[in-house]
């Protein structure tokens, strides 16, 4: 799991820099339609998903617990074809999806964290992004009149978050592929 983890480090970097790049362009256009959001966002959560199927279903045979992973795509997939699909539904149903999808997918995260404290070390970045998912998602639901300038505000700075703790996951993971070759094995 731990070499499968190394050479695939990209993957999570790539979700990772997709995110801050999403989270810059939220602050660098504060005065962002609706509809522009929930384009940006529909794609923020189809490229998000569609990278954890792909993972799953290129390490299903190596790995028992590769569902949580295809499961966490296929529920960022749903949120992200419903804010395409949709784009005149209201601020708070956009809210709701967006909480909902942050406490699903953190959820996820934790457990899949817990799972790989047996296989590798500092999976607690995983962990630590996932628990930022679920607390994003629990500020929505508690907060929903706060309008929709703060939620993007909101998304923007987890975004950034999430996506700077993924990319430091993908370093350590890439490493981890240097420390397991074998001495006279290119880089």
């Amino acid at each position: 799991m731990v070499t499968h983890l190394s050479h695939n480090w990209w993957m999570v970097a790539l979700r990772g820099l997709v995110a801050i790049l999403f989270g810059i362009l939220v602050f660098l256009m504060p005065g962002i339609s609706l509809q522009a959001l929930i384009l940006v966002l529909s794609a923020y959560l189809l490229v998000d998903g569609i990278g954890n199927v792909i993972t799953a279903v290129r390490i299903h045979e190596r790995y028992r617990q590769w569902w949580w992973l295809l499961l966490e795509g296929i529920v960022s997939i749903i949120a992200g074809v419903i804010a395409f699909v949709w784009p005149g539904i209201t601020a708070l149903t956009i809210l709701y999806v967006v909480a909902a999808w942050a406490v699903v997918t953190g959820i996820f995260e934790i457990l899949e964290a817990i799972r790989l404290r047996e296989e590798i070390q500092n999976e607690w970045l995983l962990g630590l992004s996932g628990l930022l998912s679920v607390i994003f998602g629990i500020l929505l639901v508690i907060s929903p009149g706060a309008g929709i300038l703060a939620l993007l505000w909101m998304v923007g700075v987890y975004a950034i978050l999430f996506g700077i703790l993924l990319v430091v996951l993908a370093f350590r993971m890439r490493n981890m592929g240097g420390a397991n070759r074998p001495v006279n094995t290119p880089a």
